[in-house]
């Protein structure tokens, strides 16, 4: 996009509007998460991966962990198939360094830190934005790795049903539904859906870290889930736009005395955004919401524990358009999180985020500048701050760098956890540099980017005095190579990724391996389309990993291979096959916890 040529607040309207109302025909190539802006994939200096939800369809992903394994700057971890507990290291990070948002909503628990990411639906998903790299200066805590923005199914112009119903191996079934519609002005959505597995062994025969208790016995998992979306535009141009998101449910899993063997859980969020062009250069939003994780453990039916957290979040946001060619968006967060539970010292804690963000472009250069003071109940006051240059060699090839500073504040669980927590922890900081070039054309897009980011004080256990310390710093640089093609009815994307990481602690594991990231990753997906008929494949080969900071335990690297059929059997009605891990490979990616084997899924679906 020239900026010089379109006033840049425009695009902003633009993409606002078909976010909240009515989905455009460009949608998929608008993102908002990498600087809280409407920005053109090809315009944004970040890293980004974009899912919308053809892409969901056609790759018959099962989970988001499904989706999300082998992309760029994304290491998962699953704890024994569907359900079970999933984590994402974003470029080497924390699981926890990871910024999770729904419809503009931060998600997660206050205690643990981290998302369950198992328990989220693909089925009431509309797109995924995954932001790589440091983006506390927009957002505050967490955003050390990056930033992954999940956005719910949203209405359409007329009256349009869905349905799907599907049955895998390992007892898997599935079903689901939707009704959208509006018009020009109102739009709604209304999705529910139901998913159980008998599952499969999650945990090996051995006594282990994870896996306290020799079960052997399939673990189950069952999850109901429902979304609504509610958009309006006014007369005046002003939106209202409402969304919630609730799931919850049942998991079986090899546990013991202290985790339990089976847990309820429950995950909501809801909220509520209002926009308004003050005048056709000063662009005013604002959004409330609260999003709750819930679970109960037990061990055979007995109580073993409870951790419920409620975050309540508020924001206003102002883009002002200065001349053609600069965009300035100021604005103020407001997050409070609270914990039920009475074992800690302290239940709540609230933080106040300010921040500004200058986007400019000079002819063929691009400046991007934000910086954020966060306010904490806990810690005080934290600054960050990122800036961000591009510069267009010609028409499609472009290279871009930039430098970003972040931090993670200590979770409840780090600060008030009897017998492990210390109310006098330091946020974990870090400071990221990366360079990039990419090429951006009709039928062919690439993109190299190599970055380097270093972590300091780190939060981990400290046996010298029996607690969680910042004792830990880690040192992480990686290689990312993106490419995309598309001719005739061939599509192909390929995501290549080496990445370094040394643990840089003052302790024993000096020099280490970060646990349970892989080092390499390739994944390869072809699609071709046939009259009537889509075939396709996914070829995911992931390196070694240690299991452990003392890097003692080592889990293989592997390889899978899914294949999988779309036929359109009317003009409403298509059926999907899919054939996951088709060679029937033994793997893990956290050692002991088993993953499934050679297994197959199908669906028939009605959808206009």
């Amino acid at each position: 996009m020239n900026i010089s040529n379109k006033p840049i607040l425009a695009g902003i309207l633009a993409a606002s509007f078909s976010q909240s109302v009515i989905a455009q025909t460009n949608d998929d190539a608008i993102i908002v998460t990498a600087s809280r802006t409407a920005q053109t994939v090809d315009d944004t200096l970040s890293s980004v991966t974009v899912f919308r939800r053809e892409d969901i369809q056609r790759l018959q992903a099962t989970s988001i962990s499904d989706l999300l394994t082998g992309v760029n700057g994304v290491n998962i971890t699953n704890n024994g198939g569907l359900g079970k507990t999933t984590s994402l290291f974003m470029r080497g990070t924390e699981s926890d360094h990871l910024l999770v948002l729904i419809d503009g909503i931060k998600v997660g628990s206050a205690t643990s830190g981290s998302t369950a990411f198992e328990d989220l639906p693909l089925d009431q998903i509309e797109r995924i934005e995954i932001v790589r790299g440091p983006r506390s200066s927009l957002y505050g805590s967490e955003a050390i790795g990056g930033v992954i923005q999940i956005f719910t199914r949203k209405g359409a112009a007329g009256l349009k049903p869905s349905f799907n119903l599907g049955a895998g191996s390992y007892g898997t079934k599935s079903i689901s539904a939707s009704l959208s519609g509006g018009n020009e002005n109102s739009s709604f959505n209304l999705s529910v859906g139901h998913t159980r597995t008998d599952g499969f062994d999650s945990c090996e025969n051995t006594l282990t870290a994870g896996c306290f208790v020799i079960e052997p016995d399939n673990d189950g998992y069952k999850r109901n889930n429902a979304s609504l979306h509610l958009g309006h535009r006014f007369a005046n141009k002003a939106e209202v736009d409402f969304s919630l998101l609730q799931t919850q449910g049942e998991n079986e899993y090899d546990g013991g005395i202290y985790s339990g063997n089976e847990n309820d859980f429950k995950q909501q969020v809801l909220g509520v955004k209002a926009a308004l062009p003050v005048t056709d250069t000063w662009f005013a939003s604002a959004t409330v919401g609260k999003s709750t994780d819930e679970m109960e453990s037990r061990l055979n039916g007995t109580f073993v524990s409870e951790f419920n957290t409620t975050r309540n979040t508020a924001s206003i946001q102002n883009d002002i358009s200065i001349r053609d060619n600069v965009l300035l968006s100021v604005g103020i967060d407001y997050l409070e999180d609270e914990v039920s539970t009475s074992e800690y010292s302290a239940n709540t804690r609230d933080n106040i985020g300010v921040f500004i963000q200058s986007q400019s472009e000079h002819g063929k250069h691009r400046l991007n500048f934000s910086l954020r003071q966060d306010d904490n109940e806990q810690f005080n006051t934290h600054t960050t701050g990122s800036v961000a240059w591009g510069y267009a060699l010609n028409d499609n090839l472009s290279f871009k760098s930039s430098y970003g500073t972040a931090f993670k504040a200590p979770s409840f669980n780090e600060l008030y956890y009897p017998y492990y927590g210390d109310v006098n922890l330091k946020p974990e900081e870090s400071r990221t540099i990366e360079i990039g070039l990419s090429h951006h054309h009709q039928h062919l897009t690439w993109e190299i980017s190599a970055y380097q980011t270093k972590v300091d004080d780190l939060i981990a256990y400290d046996a010298s005095i029996f607690k969680a310390n910042n004792i830990n710093a880690a040192r992480i640089q990686g290689l990312e190579v993106t490419a995309g093609a598309r001719l005739d009815n061939w599509l192909l994307n390929t995501n290549f990724s080496l990445m370094k990481t040394k643990n840089e602690s003052h302790d024993a594991n000096n020099g280490n391996q970060l646990a349970r990231r892989a080092n390499n990753s390739l994944r390869i997906d072809i699609d071709h389309t046939l009259p009537a008929v889509q075939i396709g494949a996914t070829i995911n080969i992931q390196g070694s990993r240690y299991d452990d900071a003392a890097n003692t335990v080592k889990v293989p690297g592997y390889s899978t291979i899914d294949l999988r059929l779309e036929k359109t059997l009317s003009k409403h009605w298509l059926m999907q096959a899919k054939v996951a891990n088709l060679a029937d490979k033994d793997y893990q990616t956290v050692a002991h916890f088993n993953q499934a084997g050679r297994n197959v899924m199908l669906n028939v679906k009605y959808q206009q």
